[in-house]
């Protein structure tokens, strides 16, 4: 593992920045100790200072993961976020989106929010921001890119796209194969 350049960080920023805002600092310096980004075989990794301290006491190849898998960086030179770092990401997301319980099961399917699937959104959401879906019941479900700004979902039609999907947790199930091999 070894820490992210200046590209690659600011990659890794700038995708943060696009869910979480100015709350990357928090993310970073949380109540629980310090907390930084390493990379490892093109994964970058969330890890407490703390740990990643220990781990360096280790042999470099006998270290296969350590921390959180936030996401990946393409052979493209992209920055493509990962559904394991949904648990981070919504405690200090900005911009959040409510589906009814009829909506859930279609957006854990892999397929896009419609306006007929939304329940509630926050205010003042701009058009292509990263958003946090919840279910109804407040469970964080994935994430995605709005379509639409707040203000024109109001008068869309039903079957407008509200939110492009990104990530889900049904992932882990519809890409179990892909694990395991």
């Amino acid at each position: 593992m070894r820490p992210l350049k200046t590209e690659e960080t600011n990659l890794v920023f700038q995708k943060l920045k696009h869910y979480i805002g100015s709350n990357v600092k928090a993310l970073l310096e949380r109540s629980d100790g310090i907390y930084c980004f390493r990379l490892n075989k093109g994964k970058v990794y969330y890890v407490n200072e703390n740990l990643m301290k220990l781990a360096a006491t280790m042999p470099r190849d006998c270290i296969v993961a350590l921390g959180v898998c936030f996401g990946k960086i393409t052979k493209g030179g992209k920055f493509l976020l990962l559904i394991t770092a949904l648990d981070y990401l919504h405690m200090y997301c900005q911009n959040k989106i409510w589906l009814k319980e009829s909506a859930e099961q279609n957006f854990m399917y892999g397929n896009h929010v419609h306006k007929a699937g939304l329940a509630r959104m926050s205010e003042n959401i701009p058009k292509h921001s990263g958003v946090i879906v919840y279910s109804s019941k407040d469970i964080p479900l994935g994430f995605g890119v709005t379509a639409k700004a707040s203000v024109d979902c109001r008068r869309a039609d039903p079957m407008d796209i509200i939110c492009f999907h990104q990530a889900d947790i049904g992932e882990y199930i519809r890409n179990e194969e892909d694990l395991l091999s």
